[in-house]
């Protein structure tokens, strides 16, 4: 049958196929069912959901609408779809929308409002105040009065202005499209809608028809195709000039630019209401005439890190300059320096630099944003014209106050007073000019006063701030409360000290006395053509230039530094790592039920102010008790049987969870769980992991005291809290049993009975110890033990029984009593036979077996066994790590500070938004079992690497049904797939984990509303049943027939959902929505794609998920139209219905795709707050239990501002999967907790990064969303939201007692296609408008904060690199020219060296605390100081430094190529598993331009300075100065291979080789792809140069110059140069450059013409030039200096050019491209690449022949699953065992 209802096929629409099932009866419905409030749904219980559609019904008499028969059911949102056009579906959805909102907030009122049934006007306003607030905000900034009028004196029950106000703008969100992109644009439309809904209202007579007045626009999607369309193909349109976002930015108009035309009034005059469609703001004016750019150009420059951060880059050259000149002077301490009044007077030049700054500043603003200026904003071209004049006047200013300085003390010859009074003239000018930095710095210490200045929208506030900045909607008020401005100041001011101190002591001041050397170096012999042969500046700049780039770089360092212990620091006082594993959990598992209750069992919220601080502070107390172990909160637990159950429940499920996950065993869960409290036992049961080995030790304590004291015994025993819990459990637990299996008419039962009454007095007199001998114990316990093995035997023997029973009762007369009894004395006490009856047959007759099938008491007497006689403490339970982890993580989060949650009923709603596109919803059979060139299945590494959940799984599959495992694909195939794609990146396990939430609020709306009664007879009803069903269909049917100790281990969803009463799911459903945006779920329907179905399947079994997608319904003609559908199952039709479908403007996708595919499904979210979630994360039911916690969150101010997005801490759970996995979940680790800890507090510059941050719903609603969307520049689309919040003055918080999981890339390839994503995001984010705004907008501090936690670490890893280049270009001058044997010469030499060793330290220290020092620091906090620096050395034994030195030249590469040129774009990096080994060409494609030709470039300067260099003749001194080079070098060239498994196989080594070979010969074409072709390939590579502008083209040319260098440097230090030094010999070596070339042109066409046909003729060709060549070698042996030696050298000198040549043809291709040159460079170009392969194959080739490194290299790749008994020899090899 089929299951999914197809809409009705549209007018000329898709393929025919069998009519849909008949609709159904009812209209379909989302959550409640607002159209029938009288239908039987639990949500409708609540008396809110009533008001809040009663409210919406009060049309009353209001104007109605024409030209239609007006109905009595219809409500207001009907009203206004009808006077202004609004789609059906979009007032249905927002009916729903605002009705479930309405009474959610209603249910959280506290006090509840006096009459339940009304809507609470209070509830109404806070709303509408909210989600209007940004409308508000816009009409002040404008000048404009807000059309929402609410008059001063009105009716406080009269709600229905206000409603229509905000159902009206809901309606204009609802289905705006893509307009919700720019919110001012809705704030625009809005405005003009709201006027004319108070006409309607008001029932104005319109002027020009005398008749009321009517909407001027309506009828049928009238706002659609009035309103939204027109702008939605202005947009369209901007994005088609755009090339597929190729375009320069600065070309066309983006989103921002749309929405920022709407920041000034001019958008009122032109664009008017209705809308002008001839206003040169729409697309339907022509591009020269229609409105440019607004607010910002973002032009492509490197001079935008200057433009948009320059007060950072004025801090660091200013000290800079001032550093060398106090260090000039060469005093051992800078203040003995400035106490000299010649420094003094120098130091006074930086504030001519400072003003040349400025004037820098003003030309790079005017030189990007000339393009903004035009008539309407002229006073902006001038603002920028007279900045520039301003900044050029004080730098004449202070040139010609400066020089007379100087003149009057030389002519006076002295300080002169005269000279004085010129300087304190100079620093009266200096005040003047410093009064703007003076005034910001008393605005900074007095915050609250600049937030109301730049807030305020008075014209004198605007004309005093139009010099500083131009005025703008967002950005303003942006400064933080006194604290948090205190808190990172003191951060940053620390920063900078260490900075500058180190900078001046360690890189400035070592090279002021070898620059001085190198300055009065006289008579160098040079060993080329010096064109400044009087001076030695270039080697001085050469000498400054690596330690200036380092200097600029550092501080990057030191943020990470003192970030990272301030993150360890905050990390202790947060108490996060106090529970570090399962030992330490022992220890306060007897405290974590009160935490437990304590944090997720609410509490009644007191009423007055007073009463609130006084629980506060009772809360306060009570959580430090918890804590430290204060007193015994736990007793607490024990003396309410309730509270235990309830502890039990809540554990239980979690512990449930983790088996239908296949975490742990069966026997685990019952180690594991907390039994239902029964047998009468007195105390919490609890876990039997923690009670095992507890009781043998009670026993040997009673044994060992016997001569001592009840109380001196018990208080041994009482010492740990699981030993007394032990020993009065099996006490009860041996009573309870002994009165079961004893008939109660039999005299032995009585007997019994008076031996416990007998024993229960003397505990109570505390006299056991005085008449019994406790030696007598550890016999006792013996057969005890015994006798309740036998219980639970199936085949149990009766005679054996009463043999036990018996032996117990002489134990107990005879042995027990230190005074034995006489047989009187026993009668008199009923403890033997009243009778005459043998008292050897005592207990004979007595003794009835409980059933066999009685699963529940066969479980109890598991348990009791286990605490009698386990001698093991179980440390290792759960076995695990996955599952330890989450466990201590979870008992950790309870001991932390967060909000105390409140009832479900009055918890905010939310709702979770996930997008996605086509990946794996689940793993198909075939995928599975597909083999790679190895021989493995992807299922056989999962069985591998999950190895002991794999033995989980079938051991539940066995228990579900299975008998044989060979049957598994065939009678388990859904339940194998699904165990499969819960352990990789799927879509099936993202809805698995944020189903959670839906699971886990249904349990605690029961356990808030349940009574005492409820919970105990329900926790019966539990132990009494022995088996339920399960959740989710992920397990199948019981077997009947199986043994019951393992029926008993069925569950249900819940054990919890057994005592459900129905009210939770409304509940759950009120409180939690789970929307996922499957974009193309409906070409998936109509390809028949096994996805759909997989969509389906997951739908039918998760009630609360919603899917949203993008139908195209095809009208004929080349007409589409698109729609927003909303869909569920249906449980009771059991059929996949259509809720909403909601007409769009056009094509989804304007700009980038994710953020598109959020915004169109956003509409269908509900609730407060909307969590972010991608597509390869996951969730855990115990963490969703602390939600309603972290939603109150919203409530709390943290700082001056409440938060609007909630940052919460992921864990990354695909660290197992290899050693590279691992080192990217280590360094994702690190930053998503201790990285975005320090971001949040103390740096408040925490952005949104990632998926699982938690929005404020409705202040994003009307603020742009969640994203951004414009094409490329909003490529990282996430950290915009954070952004745009940060402006909008939002405030980002972080919390970490709640984790999310979430999945990374694990191959090598995946991780450095992820690396260029971000970077190439992060160069685009350069340029972006948010960033330049951010830069100027934010205090100095926080500035930094943002730089270098953004764009500047990507910017400080690109220096770092250039650094490295720098260096080695520096030394390879310094080498060739000569100079560096002068220098030796001299007696500064020593100095020199010590250069290097600086150079070579810094660079060490910054390879390592990039990455590793926060990482090491971290897990320090959370594993203790062992583990952390145990995972430190384990990673560096795995090459650990090797990846993420690879990963610097990723991020180098590819930010800069984007800030140069462009072509960011979105990189899929695929979820799978990689287990197959990478080809050698398709990494030489990926990283060939990235990493190859660079480390080659660098290996050769390094072997030419080796081979010229006389300090290299030194190999201590050459190692010293270049082994972090080298090993750049090495990681560049060699960690593709290391990282690809079977990298050093040698057949795959020569398999690889041919395939190359192949792949480099193959002919291009038109439909050739770059995987098949090397010149396809090659012309993709050069992508970018077609895009980038002119200043790009340039720069490049520029910087393939270097390769020039070689030829320069290495002919003069040929044989046949005769040393030479005139410009004439490199000149002449040009002709050798030709004759190669020549040479080579000669070959190949000899080839071309004569090698297929004439093939004599062609090696006859070939002949004559090798004759030639060897010709002339001899004469230039004969009659020259030339040697042998000098035919390498020239190929070092040659090569080089040949490949600058090329580079530079490159980007002259458009000139050349036409002519015959291009030809022989594209062969050229080929010859080099195949030159470049076999320079990286060859060590590769190398490593591969030697025996034993593939071994090495696989046990380096895969040590982490190695740890974890992954067989990976026999994955490599594809042997498999049976």
């Amino acid at each position: 049958m089929n299951l999914r209802q197809r809409p009705v096929t549209m007018r000329g629409g898709a393929a025919t196929h069998a009519p849909p099932p008949p609709p159904p009866t009812e209209p379909a419905y989302n959550i409640i069912p607002v159209h029938d409030l009288l239908t039987d749904h639990p949500s409708l219980r609540y008396p809110e959901v009533r008001a809040a559609a009663a409210a919406l019904r009060t049309v009353g008499d209001l104007p109605k609408p024409p030209f239609m028969q007006w109905d009595s059911h219809l409500d207001l949102l009907d009203w206004l779809g009808y006077f202004f056009g609004f789609q059906t579906d979009n007032v249905r959805n927002q009916r729903e929308h605002l009705v479930l909102h309405l009474a959610n907030s209603q249910m959280r009122l506290q006090p509840p409002p006096a009459v339940v049934d009304a809507l609470d006007p209070g509830i109404l306003r806070r709303f509408r105040r909210k989600l209007l607030h940004n409308y508000s905000a816009w009409c002040s900034y404008l000048g404009l009065k807000s059309n929402v009028l609410m008059p001063s004196r009105r009716d406080p029950t009269d709600l229905r202005r206000e409603l229509l106000y905000v159902s009206l703008f809901l309606l204009i969100w609802g289905e705006s499209g893509n307009l919700r992109f720019v919110p001012e644009c809705v704030c625009y439309i809005y405005h003009f809608m709201a006027k004319e809904l108070n006409y309607v209202i008001d029932e104005h007579i319109d002027p020009d028809t005398g008749r009321p007045f009517l909407p001027t626009i309506s009828g049928d999607c009238a706002f659609l195709k009035s309103v939204v369309m027109p702008i939605y193909h202005t947009i369209k349109a901007e994005v088609d000039d755009s090339r597929n976002g190729k375009a320069p930015h600065s070309a066309w108009r983006n989103y921002d630019d749309i929405n920022e035309y709407f920041w000034s009034r001019r958008c009122l005059k032109r664009l008017k209401w209705p809308l002008d469609l001839g206003c040169n703001f729409l697309g339907t004016t022509p591009k020269p005439k229609r409105v440019g750019k607004t607010g910002f150009v973002e032009q492509r420059s490197f001079w935008n890190v200057y433009k948009s951060f320059d007060k950072l880059w004025v801090m660091l050259i200013l000290f800079l300059q001032a550093s060398i000149i106090v260090s000039w002077e060469g005093t051992e301490y800078p203040w003995d320096a400035l106490g000299r009044r010649h420094v003094q007077v120098e130091l006074l030049t930086v504030f001519i630099t400072w003003s040349g700054l400025r004037l820098l500043q003003s030309v790079l603003d005017a030189g990007t944003q000339y393009s903004l200026v035009s008539r309407e904003t002229m006073w902006l071209g001038v603002r920028m014209v007279l900045k520039s004049m301003v900044a050029i006047t004080w730098t004449v200013v202070f040139s010609v106050f400066y020089g007379r300085i100087w003149i009057q003390k030389n002519s006076d010859d002295m300080w002169s007073d005269e000279a004085n009074r010129r300087i304190i003239t100079f620093l009266k000018v200096v005040l003047f000019f410093l009064i703007p930095e003076l005034l910001s710095l008393v605005l900074f210490i007095v915050p609250w006063l600049r937030n109301f200045i730049e807030r305020s929208n008075w014209s004198i506030v605007y004309l005093w701030t139009w010099w500083f900045y131009t005025r703008i909607f967002v950005g303003r008020g942006l400064r933080e409360g006194l604290v948090d401005n205190v808190k990172y100041t003191v951060f940053w001011v620390a920063v900078l000290a260490s900075k500058f101190s180190f900078s001046y002591f360690v890189q400035i001041k070592p090279l002021v006395a070898p620059t001085k050397a190198l300055l009065k170096l006289r008579r160098v012999h040079y060993s080329w053509h010096e064109f400044f042969s009087n001076t030695n500046r270039t080697a001085v700049v050469w000498l400054w230039l690596p330690v200036v780039l380092v200097y600029f770089m550092d501080l990057q360092i030191w943020y990470s530094i003192f970030s990272a212990f301030y993150g360890a620091i905050i990390g202790l006082f947060s108490h996060l790592g106090e529970i570090r594993n399962i030992s330490q959990l022992r220890l306060r598992f007897q405290f974590f039920a009160s935490a437990l209750q304590f944090n997720l069992m609410p509490d009644e919220q007191p009423l007055s102010q007073q009463a609130t601080l006084l629980k506060k502070f009772r809360d306060a107390i009570h959580r430090l008790q918890l804590r430290y172990g204060l007193g015994q909160p736990y007793k607490k637990i024990e003396s309410s049987q309730v509270d235990a159950t309830r502890f039990a429940l809540i554990w239980n499920e979690i512990i449930i969870t983790f088996r239908e996950e296949d975490l742990i065993s069966d026997s685990e869960l019952e180690l594991l769980e907390l039994p239902p409290n029964c047998w009468n036992i007195r105390v919490i049961r609890w876990p039997c992991s923690l009670l095992c080995n507890e009781l043998l030790l009670a026993v040997s304590q009673a044994k060992e005291l016997e001569d001592e004291s009840d109380l001196s015994l018990w208080l041994r025993i009482c010492k740990s809290e699981y030993r007394r819990c032990a020993v009065i459990e099996a006490y009860d637990s041996v009573k309870y049993l002994f009165l079961l299996v004893l008939k109660a008419d039999k005299e032995e039962f009585s007997i019994v009975n008076n031996i416990f009454k007998n024993l229960d007095g003397y505990i109570q007199t505390g006299k056991l110890t005085e008449v019994y001998k406790m030696s007598v114990v550890p016999k006792i316990h013996a057969k005890l033990s015994e006798f309740v093995q036998l219980l639970i035997q199936p085949d149990r023997d009766m005679n054996t029984a009463v043999n036990l029973l018996q032996a117990l009762y002489e134990l107990y007369i005879r042995e027990f009593p230190r005074v034995k009894k006489s047989t009187n004395q026993l009668k008199e006490e009923g403890l033997t036979h009243c009778s005459t009856i043998d008292e050897g047959l005592l207990f004979e007759n007595a003794i009835q077996f409980p059933d066999v099938e009685d699963a529940i008491l066969t479980r109890q007497l598991r348990r009791l066994h286990t605490i009698l006689s386990s001698r093991d403490s179980m440390y290792n339970v759960p076995l695990n790590l996955e599952a330890r982890r989450r466990i201590a993580f979870f008992t950790n989060s309870l001991f932390m500070n967060m909000p105390r949650a409140p009832y479900v009923e009055k918890m905010m709603a939310f709702s979770v938004l996930t997008p996605y596109y086509d990946e794996d919803v689940l793993y198909g059979k075939e995928m599975l079992r597909k083999e790679n060139e190895d021989g493995i299945t992807t299922l056989f590494y999962l069985q591998k690497i999950y190895e002991d959940e794999w033995k989980n799984f079938m051991e539940r599959m066995r228990r579900e049904g299975l008998e044989d495992d060979d049957e598994l694909w065939a009678t388990k195939a859904r339940d194998l797939r699904l165990w499969a794609s819960y352990r990789g990146q799927t879509l099936s396990r993202t809805v698995r984990g944020m189903m959670y939430y839906y699971r886990a609020l249904k349990m605690l709306a029961f356990l808030d509303s349940a009574s005492e009664m409820d919970i105990r007879q329900g926790s019966q009803n539990i132990s009494s049943r022995g088996s339920t069903k399960q959740n989710n269909n992920t397990l199948g049917g019981l077997r009947q027939n199986g043994p019951p100790s393992l029926r008993s281990l069925r569950r249900a969803d819940s054990s919890v959902a057994l005592m459900f009463k129905g009210h939770e799911y409304g509940s759950a459903l009120m409180k939690f929505t789970y929307v996922v945006a499957c974009q193309v779920y409906g070409l998936h329907k109509a390809a028949r794609d096994p996805r759909a179905e997989e969509i389906l399947y997951l739908m039918k079994n998760n009630e609360a998920l919603r899917v949203a997608y993008v139908d195209e319904v095809h009208l004929g003609r080349d007409e589409t139209e698109f729609y927003s559908v909303l869909v569920k199952f249906d449980q009771q039709l059991q059929r996949e219905v259509e809720i909403y479908r909601i007409r769009l403007p056009g094509p989804l996708k304007l700009g980038e795709g994710k953020p598109e595919n959020q915004n169109h499904a956003i509409i269908f979210t509900r609730g407060d707050a909307v969590q972010t979630i991608d597509m390869n994360q996951d969730n855990y039911f115990e963490e969703a239990l602390k939600m309603r916690n972290l939603l109150e969150e919203f409530n709390t101010y943290y700082g001056i501002r409440r938060p609007t997005i909630l940052g919460v801490r992921e864990n990354v759970f695909t660290g197992s999967v290899s050693s590279l996995a691992w080192f990217m979940s280590a360094q994702e680790t690190s930053f998503v907790t201790l990285g975005q800890r320090v971001l949040a507090n103390p740096l408040k510059v925490r952005m949104h990064y990632g998926h699982p941050d938690v929005f404020d719903r409705f202040w994003f609603l009307s603020r742009g969303g969640v994203s951004k969307a414009s094409r490329v520049i909003n490529i990282s689309e996430d950290i915009f939201a954070g952004f745009n919040c940060t402006l909008r003055g939002g405030n980002v918080t972080h919390h970490e007692y709640i984790q999310v999981g979430k999945g990374r890339d694990v191959g090598l390839n995946q991780i450095s296609m992820f690396e260029a994503k971000v970077s190439s995001g992060n160069g685009e984010q350069v340029l972006s408008r948010d960033v330049y705004r951010l830069g100027h907008r934010l205090d100095f501090f926080r500035m930094l904060s943002v730089f270098y936690t953004t764009v500047g670490f990507y910017f400080n890893s690109m220096v770092v690199v250039l650094t490295v280049y720098a260096f080695l270009w520096g030394r390879l001058y310094m080498a060739l020219s000569g100079i560096e044997k002068a220098v030796k010469n001299s007696a500064s030499a020593t100095n020199n060296e010590a250069l290097g060793a600086v150079l070579n330290q810094q660079f060490i220290i910054q390879l390592g605390l990039f990455t590793a020092l926060p990482m090491v620091v971290e897990n320090t906090l959370e594993h203790g100081f062992l583990p952390a620096v145990w995972d430190f050395l384990t990673m560096q034994l795995q090459l650990a430094s090797l990846f993420y030195t690879f990963s610097l030249g990723t991020r180098t590469h590819f930010f800069g190529r984007t800030i140069l040129h462009g072509g960011a774009k979105y990189r899929a990096t695929g979820r799978g598993f990689v287990v197959e080994h990478k080809s050698f060409a398709e990494n030489y494609r990926l990283y060939a331009r990235s990493h190859f030709v660079k480390a080659i470039e660098l290996g050769v300067i390094l072997i030419v300075y080796a081979a010229h260099s006389p300090l290299a003749k030194n190999t201590f001194v050459y190692i010293v100065m270049t082994i972090s080079s080298w090993f750049l070098v090495v990681s560049w060239i060699m960690s593709p291979f290391v990282f690809n498994p079977s990298g050093f196989d040698w057949l795959k080594t020569v398999y690889d080789f041919d395939d190359f070979m192949n792949w480099i010969w193959y002919p291009g074409g038109v439909f050739k792809k770059a995987e098949q072709s090397w010149e396809t390939w090659w012309y993709e590579e050069q992508d970018h140069l077609r895009t980038t502008g002119i200043w790009g083209k340039l720069l490049e040319i520029i910087l393939d110059l270097r390769f020039f260098f070689f030829q320069y440097g290495v002919v003069y230090q040929l044989g046949i140069a005769g040393n030479d030094t005139s410009i004439a010999v490199y000149l002449l070596s040009w002709v050798y450059m030709f004759v190669i070339i020549g040479i080579y042109i000669i070959i190949a066409y000899a080839r071309d013409k004569y090698a297929t046909k004439e093939h004599m003729y062609y090696r006859l060709v070939q002949l004559l030039v090798i004759v030639v060549i060897v010709l002339v070698i001899v004469l230039l042996l004969k009659f020259t200096d030339f040697k042998f030696i000098d035919l390498l050298k020239s190929l070092i000198a040659f090569i080089p050019t040949g490949w600058g040549m090329i580079l530079i043809a490159q980007v002259l291709r458009p000139f050349l491209q036409s002519t015959i040159l291009w030809d022989t460079i594209v062969s050229l170009a080929r010859l080099y690449d195949l030159l470049f392969g076999v320079i990286v194959m060859a060590p590769v080739a190398m490593l591969s022949w030697l025996p034993g490194f593939q071994s090495m290299q696989t046990r380096i790749l895969f040590n982490e699953a190695f740890s974890r008994g992954l067989q990976i020899s026999r994955i490599v090899t594809g042997k498999k065992s049976a």
